[in-house]
């Protein structure tokens, strides 16, 4: 499972584009008129949204309050400290589970049955391969203090108790969530986009309104991305 984790963790930057554009294959729907009625398109909307929403808000609590460098070097797993406070005190894996929640919110988005039941499941194994080989590696720098706080902290559970306080006693840099987090903020939200206008009804619209929005929130979302980039490329947002 490490040697595969390692294989992975080299590609992972392309494991979301592919499992994005995976939504969009036909599939058979987790909610269907005949079991839920006319309105069943409510529960993929409602759930989809709420699940996915909550992993991104995880993923900018994490990043937000104490960022773990742990991106890899040279494409392979590398840590230059262990990082454990922050939700790191309450998650080892936050923005693996965040990124969970992302992915399986915009599956159920898209009512999509064979999403959640190959594409899901997939998606866990690679990450589970990946955190061995990540453990593999802090176990192997960092020793027993690795190993004490593997005991106190769970791999994926986020423990509730005392998040509170976690979140309460720590600056929330949110210029830092935007900084790290907007490449895949725009893929997320691009994924969401198209999810609503192709997979919705929208009332009274024609195709042609429809398609006038949709370009028109593409556009912001490329504005958003170009000028988060260039701040971030002329350190006008220089941030740790």
């Amino acid at each position: 499972m490490i040697q595969i984790g390692n294989f992975f963790f080299r590609y992972r930057n392309y494991l979301f584009i592919f499992l994005y554009l995976a939504l969009f294959i036909p599939s058979p729907p987790i909610f269907s008129e005949r079991n839920f009625g006319p309105d069943f398109y409510l529960y993929p909307l409602i759930i989809g949204l709420v699940i996915t929403v909550t992993g991104q808000l995880i993923r900018g609590a994490t990043i937000s309050l104490a960022y773990i460098v742990r991106g890899g070097k040279d494409k392979k797993v590398y840590a230059e400290q262990l990082v454990t406070n922050g939700i790191f005190a309450h998650c080892r894996n936050p923005l693996y589970v965040g990124n969970i929640l992302m992915l399986a919110g915009v599956g159920i988005l898209a009512n999509s049955l064979l999403y959640l039941l190959f594409f899901i499941p997939l998606f866990l194994f690679i990450y589970q391969a990946i955190v061995l080989a990540e453990e593999n590696f802090l176990r192997s720098k960092f020793g027993d203090q690795f190993d004490t706080y593997a005991k106190r902290v769970h791999r994926w559970l986020i423990n509730p108790s005392g998040l509170g306080k976690t979140l309460s006693g720590m600056h929330f840099l949110w210029k830092r969530w935007l900084i790290k987090e907007y490449n895949t903020q725009v893929i997320w939200l691009t994924g969401i986009t198209l999810i609503l206008f192709f997979n919705y009804p929208h009332g009274q619209w024609d195709t042609d309104t429809r398609n006038q929005w949709l370009v028109l929130i593409l556009l912001v979302l490329a504005i958003y991305y170009f000028t988060i980039r260039y701040l971030k490329k002329s350190g006008k947002w220089a941030v740790a």
